[in-house]
This record gives structure tokens, C-alpha cells and sequence, in this order.
């Protein structure tokens, strides 16, 4: 089969299509032909030797959806669609650059409900699980409550605006350009605040007694002010760390953390272990909402299999306002 391969750390020239051995999957493994798949700042840091050193050859990408070639539990049918993300990809196992793509059991979730295009299918899985993680899970937002997206002009950030609004919250969305505002209005934000480092008071001008949920994308640069937003037993939640290290420098729980509020942290490591079975994810769910018109799809650009590199350098451009699928 087809895939990309890495062996050395570097820029986008790197990324090498290659021919290699298709793996057959194990008793508790699905084998799964790739139709589409997403990309994400993981992959970029991945290639770039930021999450790594690169040792062998290295098949980049953590989430496909296709159809399922072989799965020797049964519990998936040959030709179900399904959609597959996290499980070790890219990292322990080679990843979802390619035709084909052996994971995990656990960590594949059933698609045959929908019949949304795979493009679309493609632009969910690890942007919404991480989304559903965090305002699902970890923190159960829903109806009647405000939520702040910091740093929603992400394909993660986005997803939080979208998802939020779905579950019937309020949003609050936040961006560092005005020229973004009206992206973010369209896929669900009620209110967008312009970021220029500090956004607290802004938020407290729009809900004086405080937000319920801060979704911080942004992580560690803002963390400290966007607390700052919170009502009593209010939650942050950092799923992000587009500004940078995850350090909190002299962080100060009884003046920087405002009383009875909490900061949490959310990964997407998690998704498909035992704690947070993909199975009970609300993909299907979501990916019927995009094709009744109900949700806005948040793919903004499809790229062939053989111009992944130039995808990487979009990425890597700061100018793709959306999420960026690969077709094969």
C-alpha cells in the first residue's frame, strides 16, 4: 500500500509517499481502508522531530475514517464505515497517512448512521472527540450555560464554537483578528472578542458575574487571564497549547485563581481507553447534524493524497481558518 513515510526530522519536503507492507491486524485490532482523513498541528510537530526524536521509519497522522477490511472479533463488519483517531497513531504504530491503517478496536467508532461525504466525515473525529472530552465528559456543558472559546479560530477551537452551540450554550468566541469575527459568528458564536493578550474585563462587560466554562485552546499564555472569566465553580479547561510551552510560571492559587473556580487539563491520549470509551462518542450524532443543515461543516480545503506536503505548509502558515482533509 501507499503511505507517508518520515525518516528524518524536518520541513514539509520530508514527507516521503512511499510503498510499504500492510499490517494485518491482531485479535484486538481493526484493519481499515483509508477514503479520507484530517490533519493536524500534531502531525506538523511530529515531522518537525518537536514530539520525538524520528526512529525508523515514522507513518504520520492520527485519525482516518474508511471502511473496515478485517476485524477478527467480528465486532465490526467488512465494508462498515467507521472512524478511527488517537490508539497510539503516528506515535507507537504507523499512522493514518495512508491507503490503509491497523488500530486499536477501542479506539474505532461506528459511522454507518450517517451519510455525510467522507471529506466531511474526516474533518470530526479528533477535533470533536477532543471537544466532547473536555465539554462532554470531563465537564458536562449544556443549556443555560456561557461558554468561552479562547482561541476559536483553531480546527479544535472551532469545534468547541460548534459543539457548545449545539449543546445549547451560550458562546463567547475569541480571536486575535477582527477580518475572523464573522467566520465564527457563522458556525455558531453569539458573541466574538478581539484578543489582545488580556480579554477578562472585555467578558465581564458581556456576563458581569462570569462564564461557566472557559474551553482554553490557547493554554498556558492565557490561562491566567482567562480564569479571570470565571463565575463561582466555574471551570477552565486547557485542551491547547498553541502559545507555546505548558509551563505556569508562579502561578498563584488564592490571587490568580479566582475563588471556587477550577483549572483543568484535557488530552486526547485519553480517548478509547477504558475512561473514555470512543463508543459512547457523539460522532454520529454530530455528523448527522452537519447533513441536515443543523451544524456547519468546518472542512474548508480538500487535498489529494499526493499534496500532503503542500497541506503542511498551510498548516504551518497560520492561514487556514477551518479544517484541512486529505482525500484519497
Amino acid at each position: 500500500m501507499k503511505a507517508y513515510v518520515i525518516e528524518e526530522a524536518g520541513g514539509p519536503e520530508v514527507l516521503k509517499l512511499r510503498d510499504i507492507e500492510s499490517l494485518a491486524p491482531g485479535a484486538d485490532e481493526v484493519r481499515i481502508r483509508v477514503k479520507a482523513f484530517g490533519l493536524n498541528r500534531a502531525e506538523v510537530y511530529r515531522r518537525a522531530g518537536k514530539m520525538g526524536p524520528i526512529t525508523g521509519l515514522v507513518t504520520p497522522g492520527i485519525e482516518a475514517v474508511g471502511e473496515v477490511l478485517e476485524d477478527r472479533s467480528g465486532t465490526f463488519r467488512t465494508g462498515q464505515r467507521v472512524a478511527t483517531a488517537m490508539g497510539g497513531l503516528q506515535f507507537s504504530r504507523p499512522g493514518s497517512y495512508a491507503e490503509e491503517v491497523t488500530v486499536l478496536g477501542s479506539n474505532v467508532a461506528d459511522l454507518e448512521g450517517t451519510s455525510l461525504s467522507w471529506e466531511d466525515l474526516a474533518a470530526l473525529p479528533e477535533s470533536y472527540l477532543t471537544v466532547w472530552g473536555a465539554l462532554g465528559r470531563l465537564l458536562e456543558a449544556g443549556p443555560g450555560q456561557t461558554v468561552l472559546v479562547r482561541g476559536a479560530t483553531s480546527a479544535v477551537g472551532q469545534s468547541g464554537v460548534a459543539y457548545a452551540k449545539a449543546l445549547g450554550a451560550r458562546v463567547i468566541a475569541t480571536t486575535r483578528s477582527q477580518a475572523n469575527a464573522e467566520r465564527l459568528t457563522a458556525i455558531g458564536a453569539d458573541e466574538v472578542v478581539i484578543d489582545h493578550g488580556e480579554v477578562a474585563e472585555d467578558i465581564r462587560k458581556l456576563v458581569p458575574d462570569g462564564v461557566d466554562v472557559v474551553l482554553e485552546v490557547i493554554g498556558a499564555a492565557t490561562a491566567r487571564d482567562s480564569v479571570k472569566t470565571l463565575k463561582p465553580f466555574g471551570t477552565a479547561v486547557v485542551i491547547g497549547l498553541l502559545g507555546g510551552p505548558a509551563t505556569l510560571e508562579r502561578f498563584e492559587l488564592m490571587s490568580d485563581l479566582p475563588n471556587a473556580t477550577r483549572i483543568a487539563f484535557f488530552g486526547s491520549g485519553i480517548i478509547g481507553t477504558s475512561a473514555l470509551p470512543i463508543e459512547a462518542s457523539p460522532l454520529e450524532w454530530i455528523a448527522n447534524l452537519i447533513a441536515s443543515g443543523k451544524m456547519p461543516s468546518l472542512r474548508v480545503e480538500t487535498f489529494d493524497f499526493n499534496d500532503v506536503p503542500r497541506a503542511h505548509r498551510l498548516i504551518e502558515s497560520n492561514r487556514a481558518l477551518g479544517k484541512l482533509v486529505v482525500r484519497l
